[in-house]
């Protein structure tokens, strides 16, 4: 330390010297000495430092004085506060003195001491208090200096210091804004600062400066003052729009009135203003919208200094050439530097854009008014403004792109003048104007051309059907233009692939011939990119090839050179590589038999390819594409090689690989038994409920074996697959596909006759472990599948009917259960009415001890019926009539319901619904759902008579009636499209009216059958959400009559009978955000979510849901809100649990504690979001308590992790 010091004293002493270059020397060895981390300074040699590098910044050479600066940066993090304070006075004393480059080097000076300070979030004590001492200087400085320059450059380092320090400075602000509010015209610099501050200054501080600013536009004293004033307020809103919402009603009528002066500036501005209102304050500016779009609409065309020949514009004959002279002309006559026009119209375009982007619900006005209107604007001559026209239409576009399935609905296409269909209808126009710009010099122009014909035909595939005459040519321009960017290149091949994949083969037919040259010269390009967009093409150009009317001879050489070029070389880009492999799969696909000299060549590249890690997913794919040809293809040369290689991806880790491959291997046909064996020793692994999908695969394969290699089965008797089979059946997670492949193979695999794997065998195999009793299945899923496969071995050998056990006396439980799930399965499809006691056998089923059997006699009943409806529905509905074991029977006719054939039931159905009718008044909750589901499901197969009927019990007096009912119709509604949609939609409103109900339970069914509309088909309840909302936002308020308290011992607990009814509502608000949001207020929406946050456990769990999913779908508008939803999520957080409370307690708060903090997560995705004084208050909370830093970390890390992944799977 000593040495140092030794060494720093005597660097001090040479920079007195006379000499400036040892000045120099000496200055930037110091430099090199502080930013050494081992360097320690004494008190004094602190001071020394300090005093000598403010003294060197006034010295007399330029070089000195910037090194001098320089040494403050690393001088900071490495002195005490007091000395860092000292650096700070002296450069703010020096800020007003007279030597203006002492100023400006003082100033530089003060913006590296706030850039080494450090950060805010670290709570450090010393840029706090450094922070507040150069306010206290600067701001005095700007209020009394008269020098412009001087107040320029406080203002400026008062900018950078709120960007920083806002958070730090928050409680010493009080005065700063007027002051410098009253200051005239200083530009950005004040603007900035006042940007920053607004966004945590206080309440008042705001209050004051919006008065001030409202004042001052409404005496408009003088232009350059109010374009100030315009952009300042302008500013205010684009960094604190959640706070300056409630003064637009006095704001806007003053930037309306100030659009309306000749003065290009200033209307730029205000149009920024509005662009600035619409963004962040959407629910304010609501009412004012129409006002903004018609001020943008008459801008857009402004240009004073040029007129349009409309008649030139119609003149389609016009060469792009014989335009350049015109233009030529017309620069000579006027200079278009004067002309300012040019930014009123960009601002223009950018305000429409916000206005797009941000009203979904108005798009049928902006098809009427602004896109007309943004179409007549491509022929802008100004490229900046003209790229900012094309953006608004994408915008315009990407708000119309059908995401949500209620936008493709048929229903909602036969409502007349919906989004597409009015941008149908202006398709020609866009194409007409398109047209000319694909010719333009300009690069850009062309590229936004591409994106928009992209966007186009993303949004309304097959569009441009009539159309592609006309841009053909344009694309191909780009392709062979030699001035043409790698970028445009892209474009435009990526924008013919979009147009091939999206319209019908045969509007290609006639372009082939000038396609081909420039796509193949692409093919060729150095550049990857471009080869690789090229590929993509050249692929869909061979599946164009498929149709009879066209022939593809005289093109096959050119493309199939270029692609096996690709193929062949070995030292490109990945993504090359596998593209020219997907594109020569497809060439053999639909040519092979064309190519018979280049074939054998290509399959040994292709063999290469599959032995390489990189590149043998892709192979895999293709020869699966190539061995399904209808041109029965010869692979036989390959296969040898191939299969083996094909074995061995069966043991690798890739999920992927290991799906293709099976799928690869299912349709290889000309495989050997020699082969087939090496494929079997790799099945068993993949045969388990780990993942089903592959054993779905697997299974498929073995069926495809047992009709193509039969013989090759043999091996099966005793080996591992059967035993992995037998497990799989076990699994409680064998379903859907999985199962219906199982159940395929063994009705292959008993089809085969193979030696020890007939008939019994395999029955034995199934149901050995339950017969044997030496353990009951885990599972009653593995009961159920057991079943399906014993009914399918008996439907592929009807001659050898199953031994029945069900009224053995010595049978268990667990034999009756499988026997009568059996006879089910079995009964489904081939009719028992010949065996006389099955009825009796089943009734005394019903009679079991345990309630698995029961159900099982049940379900058997049911589809014993469904073989042979006209002798066992009557039997059923006699029963359910006089028996007492309504439940089970009911259960049963819902099986009919549900299975039976349309026809088949259609004699029944008066008999079934009056008896129905019947029971639905029935006192027994689980029973009066059973009724409803049959109701509903029995609607389905006649709604034109039913559904007025079910319509008509609205009016039951019986609440249990009317509750019913409203369940029935649940049941009617799915995710697919019916016939029943229709009559459906026209009456759902009245079953919806029995939210008002009376009675809690119909009110509580009704909000289920909503939100079973809301989130299966949104297009039934879209039209009625105006009248639903208000009815559903009442539910979600606290009732104080429906809370009881009742005594339990020496205890009082209290009941609120009216939680599941919010909690229905919630959930139904939830459903909406994703499937109806441009349909809600979000703002209204919003006050509700506020109250469930203060609700009960399962009530807030479910609206910090919902907070999370707000912050990603309308982040503007919680901004606003935020204040007011931080503090019930600090409650929840901070909620301690009493001592002496039950575990359960603890868990419920910690799982709350949790999710809370997933939506605080989720909101500090908003940007701006921690720049609230609120929330960073909260989150110092956060921080400084161990447990909540702790949860808030790991959900942190969880977020970002899943963000990883879900780009890894994109």
């Amino acid at each position: 330390m000593a040495s140092a010091s030794y060494h720093i004293s005597n660097l001090l002493e040479k920079m007195t010297s006379s000499d400036k270059d040892f000045r120099f020397m000496a200055t930037n060895d110091l430099m090199t000495e502080l930013q050494k981390d081992s360097i320690k300074l004494d008190d004094d040699s602190e001071r020394k430092v300090v005093r000598m590098i403010l003294k060197l910044l006034e010295d007399k050479n330029g070089e000195v004085q910037n090194l001098a600066v320089k040494c403050l940066g690393p001088l900071v993090s490495k002195v005490k506060e007091y000395q860092v304070e000292t650096i700070v006075d002296t450069l703010c004393t020096n800020m007003l003195s007279d030597k203006e480059q002492l100023r400006d080097i003082s100033s530089i000076g003060l913006k590296t001491v706030i850039g080494e300070l450090p950060p805010a979030s670290s709570g450090s004590a010393l840029a706090a208090s450094v922070c507040k001492k150069i306010t206290g200087r600067l701001t005095s400085a700007i209020a009394k200096q008269e020098d412009v320059s001087v107040q320029l450059e406080a203002l400026d380092i008062m900018a950078d210091m709120l960007c920083r320090y806002v958070r730090a400075l928050v409680p010493n602000l009080g005065s700063a804004p007027p002051q410098r509010g009253r200051q005239r015209s200083k530009g950005g610099s004040t603007i900035m600062a006042l940007g920053h501050l607004v966004m945590s200054c206080g309440n008042l501080v705001f209050i004051d400066l919006i008065e001030h600013l409202l004042t001052e536009l409404g005496r408009n004293d003088n232009m350059s003052t109010t374009r100030t004033y315009i952009q300042c307020t302008a500013a205010i809103s684009r960094q604190a729009g959640h706070r300056i919402g409630e003064y637009l009603e006095k704001i806007i009528p003053l930037v309306v009135k100030f659009c309306n002066v000749d003065d290009d500036e200033l209307r730029e501005y205000c149009i920024q203003a509005f662009e600035s209102f619409v963004r962040r304050c959407p629910k304010e500016v609501y009412p004012h919208v129409p006002t903004v779009i018609s001020i943008c609409l008459r801008y857009l065309t402004y240009d004073p200094n040029y007129n349009f020949d409309d008649e030139d514009e119609d003149d389609n004959a016009m060469d792009a050439e014989q335009n350049d002279e015109d233009y030529q002309g017309s620069d000579d006559e006027y200079s278009d530097d004067d002309d300012m026009s040019w930014k009123v119209r960009r601002a223009a375009a950018k305000c429409l854009d916000a206005v797009v982007s941000t009203r979904h619900e108005m798009l049928p006005e902006f098809y009427r008014s602004v896109s007309p209107a943004l179409v007549c604007r491509f022929k802008e001559r100004e490229e900046n403004v003209k790229a900012d026209v094309f953006h608004a239409y994408l915008s315009l576009l990407k708000q119309t792109r059908p995401a949500q399935s209620w936008l493709a609905d048929p229903d909602a296409m036969e409502q007349g003048d919906t989004p597409l269909t009015m941008l149908q209808s202006q398709v020609p126009m866009i194409v007409k104007a398109l047209h000319k710009q694909l010719k333009e010099k300009s690069v850009k122009t062309r590229q936004c051309c591409f994106n928009m014909l992209t966007e186009l035909v993303n949004v309304l595939p097959g569009a441009l059907t009539q159309h592609i005459p006309v841009l053909i040519p344009g694309i191909i321009f780009s392709l062979n233009d030699k001035s043409s960017s790698s970028n445009l290149k892209i474009d435009a091949l990526a924008c013919l692939h979009v147009i091939m994949v999206t319209h019908p083969a045969h509007a290609f037919h006639a372009h082939v011939p000038a396609l081909v040259p420039p796509v193949v010269a692409c093919v060729g390009d150095p550049f990857y990119k471009i080869t690789s967009e090229a590929l993509l093409v050249t692929h869909r150009l061979f599946t164009l090839h498929c149709s009879d009317s066209f022939d593809p001879s005289p093109y096959i050489n050119d493309l199939f050179t270029c692609t096996i070029r690709r193929l062949k070389a070995a030292d490109i880009d990945q993504e090359v590589k596998e593209r020219a492999i997907s594109c020569m799969g497809q060439i053999i696909c639909n040519l092979g038999d064309r190519l018979p000299n280049e074939l054998p060549g290509t399959l040994l590249i292709f063999l290469e390819r599959l032995k390489n890690e990189i590149t043998r997913l892709t192979t895999v794919k293709a020869l699966t594409l190539i061995a399904g040809s209808p041109l029965k293809i010869d692979l036989r040369p390959v296969l040898p090689d191939a299969v083996p290689i094909l074995a061995s991806f069966l043991r690798k880790n890739q999920r992927a690989l290991k799906l293709c491959t099976l799928a690869a291997l299912d349709i290889l046909s000309a495989v050997t038994p020699v082969m087939v064996d090496a494929v079997l020793a790799e099945l068993p692994p993949l045969i388990s409920e780990s993942d089903m999908h592959v054993s779905q695969m697997a299974l498929s394969f073995l069926s495809t074996l047992a009709v193509t290699h039969p013989s090759s089965l043999g091996q099966l008797s005793g080996g591992n697959i059967l035993q992995q089979l037998i497990a799989l059946v076990r699994s409680p997670l064998l379903q859907g596909g999985a199962l219906a492949a199982m159940l395929d193979f063994y009705q292959a695999l008993v089809a085969t006759d193979t030696p020890g794997l007939g008939y019994m065998d395999l029955l034995r195999m199934l149901t050995g472990p339950v017969y044997s009793q030496s353990a009951a299945l885990p599972h009653k899923q593995a009961y159920c599948s057991i079943a399906k496969c014993v009914a399918a071995l008996t439907r592929a050998c009807p001659n050898e009917g199953p031994a029945v056990d069900v009224k053995n006396s010595r049978s268990t439980d667990s034999i009756r259960l499988l026997a009568l799930l059996s006879l089910g399965e079995v009964g489904h499809h081939v009719d028992l009415s010949s065996q006389p006691e099955l009825k009796t056998v089943i009734l005394d089923a019903f009679s079991s001890s345990s309630e698995e059997v029961k159900s099982a006699a049940s379900y058997a009943l049911g589809s014993i019926a469904v073989g042979n409806l006209p002798e066992y529905l009557p039997f059923v509905l006699q029963e359910i009539s006089s028996s007492k074991r309504q439940y089970l029977l009911l259960h049963s006719l819902k099986e009919i319901i549900s299975s039976a054939s349309v026809s088949g039931l259609k004699p029944y159905v008066e008999s079934v619904w009056s008896l129905l009718l019947k029971h639905c008044e029935c006192q027994e909750e689980g029973t009066r759902n059973v009724v409803a589901e049959c109701l509903g499901k029995l609607t389905l197969i006649d709604p034109e008579t039913l559904l007025p009927r079910l319509k008509g019990y609205l009016l039951s007096g019986s609440s249990y009636a009317r509750s019913s009912v409203v369940t029935a119709v649940k049941f009617t509604i799915s995710d697919q499209p019916q016939p029943i949609d229709p009559l459906l939609k026209n009456c759902i409103g009245d079953f919806l009216k029995t939210l008002e109900d009376p009675d809690l339970n119909v009110r509580r069914v009704a909000l289920v059958t909503f939100n079973s509309a809301a989130h299966n088909k949104p297009s039934l309840i879209r039209e009625l959400l105006d009248s639903v909302l208000p009815q559903l936002y009442n539910e979600t308020k606290v009732r104080k009559e429906l809370i009881r308290e009742v005594e339990m011992g020496p205890f009082k607990h209290t009941v609120d009978d009216g939680l599941d009814l919010r909690k229905a509502a919630f959930e139904c608000m939830y459903t909406l955000l994703d499937s109806c949001l441009d349909r809600l207020d979000i703002f209204t929406f919003l006050n509700h979510v506020e109250d469930g946050l203060k609700d009960h456990y399962d009530i807030k769990m479910l609206t910090f849901l919902m907070l999370a999913r707000l912050s990603s779908l309308c982040p503007s508008a919680v901004l606003q809100r935020l204040d007011r939803l931080v503090e019930p999520l600090r409650a929840t957080c901070t909620t301690k649990v009493k001592a002496n409370s039950v575990k359960q307690e603890f868990e419920k708060q910690d799982e709350l504690k949790r999710s809370a903090m997933r939506a605080v997560v989720a909101l500090l995705t908003i940007p701006e979001a921690e720049k609230s004084p609120l929330m960073s208050e909260f989150q110092s909370q956060i921080s400084s308590n161990q447990e909540l830093a702790a949860i808030f970390d790991s959900i942190q890390r969880d977020s970002s992790s899943a963000n990883m992944e879900s780009m890894d799977t994109s």
